[in-house]
């Protein structure tokens, strides 16, 4: 009887270890060590950008560690360019909805419509001895999870702003070739009136009339082209925006609205890549 009870207290006190101790099963995840470099080049780099006497030539400056920040799209210092607030607010995240398979199935509720909800107000409580460390490897799974969608929703913010962002500034730069072509076609035309009536004085041949008639053709040929590629652009912003073609906002982004940035951070591409949400999503 005394060797039963002293079995039974080494038992309880070897199990009473090994559930203090409780092991998670696998190995633990560690991250690998980044290369111990701080710079592109042995030599320091530049302190800002060559500058020109030109509209938005002015010198940029390069900051050593700078973040950019979560709306980077203000850098820009375009009010058009607020049109991405409404592209967030337009695209909210989609819900789902459920249908059973009718022509195999009974409908799932008792009105027989086949699209249904589900609520479930139960709740289960259990204690579960971790001896291995399985329930905690499950809490950290689902911590990743949540982890990973979060980086998702990251990537699609960053996916949509920067699509907004190309989509606004590819339309400024269609709205400037246009109005250049315009200019030229206005000069050209107006060049061609005077040489058609110098011609008919005398005073000039009929071959320079002719030339500056084949440049302005060209010109007037280039410009339909460019007022069709802008009306998709158009379009496509308003997609983006959450909006219909007929429902474009008053403010329209113009090349001279847009501003660059001043300082510009300047970091290693590891570190860029280590921002990007795709990697932060897989290593979580």
């Amino acid at each position: 009887m005394a060797r039963h009870r002293r079995c039974s207290r080494v038992f309880a006190v070897a199990t009473t270890a090994l559930l203090g101790s409780a092991c998670a099963v696998g190995p633990d995840f560690v991250r690998p060590s980044a290369l111990g470099v701080g710079g592109y080049t042995s030599a320091p780099l530049a302190l800002q950008t060559a500058s020109s006497d030109v509209a938005g030539g002015e010198a940029q400056r390069f900051a050593q560690g700078l973040d950019i920040p979560g709306q980077w799209w203000t850098l820009f210092h375009s009010a058009a360019l607020n049109t991405i607030k409404t592209a967030l607010a337009n695209n909210p995240t989609s819900p789902s909805r459920n249908k059973t398979a009718t022509g195999a199935l009974s409908p799932a509720s008792a009105s027989g419509n086949p699209y249904y909800s589900l609520y479930t107000d139960q709740v289960s409580v259990r204690y579960t001895p971790d001896v291995f460390g399985g329930t905690r490897r499950q809490l950290e799974s689902l911590a990743a999870k949540a982890e990973f969608q979060q980086f998702q929703l990251e990537a699609t913010f960053l996916t949509l702003t920067s699509n907004v962002v190309a989509a606004a500034v590819q339309e400024a730069s269609l709205r400037g070739q246009i109005a250049a072509t315009e200019e030229i076609i206005k000069i050209q035309t107006g060049s061609l009136d005077i040489l058609r009536k110098q011609c008919e004085f005398g005073q000039v041949a009929g071959a320079d009339v002719a030339a500056v008639e084949a440049t302005l053709a060209p010109a007037q040929a280039t410009l339909l082209p460019l007022q069709k590629q802008l009306a998709v652009q158009r379009d496509l912003l308003m997609a983006l925006i959450g909006r219909l073609p007929s429902q474009e906002p008053a403010e329209k982004v113009e090349l001279a609205s847009l501003q660059l940035p001043q300082d510009l951070p300047l970091s290693l591409p590891s570190q860029l890549v280590d921002q990007r949400p795709d990697v932060r999503s897989a290593e979580a």
